[in-house]
């Protein structure tokens, strides 16, 4: 997944070049069929984006899935290549913006996920990473976010220095890994007008699926996943204090050789003694390697994100049920006229 970005160098250090998406309704239902077809099977859905930018407008206009994994016959780059090329024959988008993933419950930032948006941005400058939530949008809410890498966390990840000092000097915390881009969904005054005669088509007594009030299951894994973060969380913080303990006592170690040579050395100069160098104390006493904060830093994105998603869940889940209410209410008025 890595590997999947364009070949065409850019540079990878400019700001953010885009303001908002637009996406179009086919592409969006095209996302939204393989994610769910694959969140079926318990797997992870990717594809590729397709379309142009237009001033600070990125449009997707089309996608197509990524081929299986497990399939070792199949080369990626080459099916990626063909498919871009056909569509090109028969005059659609075929520009490549960036690549769509499959959620569950919010858990969708990952080293994976950074890792891949970095070899797309520093190929195709322009490129976002979407993220859709089928079990979020099972329940009645679409969950379509677009995000981008910030150029702090380029730079971090191009450096591959993930020391605290480093997340310290680039200013990079979890709220600064990603930025989220607005997403517009538009369709065509055609679609519109089909959407219209469907609608019409539609019985009343049948759109009633689309106020499911079951939100409960969608909540409690919110709030799985988020203990599960936070006990992760909770892990790191305990090897880095592990860390620092350990430093702390190897410098006071240190501190107290380094007072016993000097004690001897006074007493060698005394005698008239050639001294012994602080060096060979020193060198008895080897750096500790700093632990990577970048896992950390990941897991308090997650932990954020699902805060995030639970406050807009439940703001959204109470709309949901005044909404039913007033059409409950709108229903029993009408059954007693």
């Amino acid at each position: 997944m890595a590997n999947r970005g364009g070949r065409h160098a850019r540079n990878e250090d400019s700001e953010n070049t885009i303001n908002y998406v637009q996406c179009d309704g086919l592409a969006v239902m095209k996302m939204v069929k393989h994610c769910h077809e694959e969140s079926s099977n318990m797997d992870l859905a990717q594809g590729a984006l397709l379309g142009l930018v237009v001033d600070k407008c990125l449009e997707i206009t089309n996608c197509f899935p990524f081929p299986k994994s497990g399939d070792e016959t199949m080369d990626e780059e080459m099916y990626q290549l063909t498919v871009m090329r056909r569509l090109r024959r028969v005059n659609v988008d075929h520009l490549h913006v960036g690549w769509y993933q499959s959620s569950d419950v919010g858990n969708s930032l990952s080293l994976a996920l950074l890792e891949s948006q970095y070899h797309y941005q520093t190929s195709i400058e322009e490129s976002v990473v979407v993220v859709y939530d089928t079990q979020k949008s099972s329940r009645g809410f679409l969950c379509l976010k677009a995000y981008r890498l910030t150029p702090q966390a380029i730079q971090m990840y191009k450096d591959g220095d993930f020391t605290p000092e480093a997340f310290r000097t680039l200013k990079v915390g979890y709220e600064s890994l990603f930025a989220e881009i607005p997403i517009v969904i538009k369709n065509s005054p055609l679609t519109n007008i089909m959407m219209s005669e469907l609608n019409e088509l539609l019985p009343e007594d049948k759109g009633h699926n689309f106020l499911d009030l079951g939100t409960a299951s969608v909540l409690e894994n919110h709030m799985r996943s988020l203990i599960e973060r936070v006990d992760e969380l909770y892990q790191e913080a305990v090897r880095y204090n592990k860390y620092q303990q350990v430093v702390f006592k190897q410098d006071t170690e240190k501190h107290r050789a380094l007072a016993k040579l000097a004690a001897e050395n006074a007493v060698r100069t005394s005698k008239g003694e050639p001294t012994v160098p602080e060096e060979e104390v020193i060198k008895q006493f080897r750096p500790m390697p700093v632990p990577a904060r970048l896992t950390a830093t990941i897991t308090s994105g997650q932990i954020n994100t699902h805060a995030q998603h639970i406050a807009q869940f439940c703001s959204q889940s109470l709309a949901k049920l005044f909404i039913t209410e007033s059409l409950q209410n709108a229903k029993e008025t009408k059954q007693i006229k």
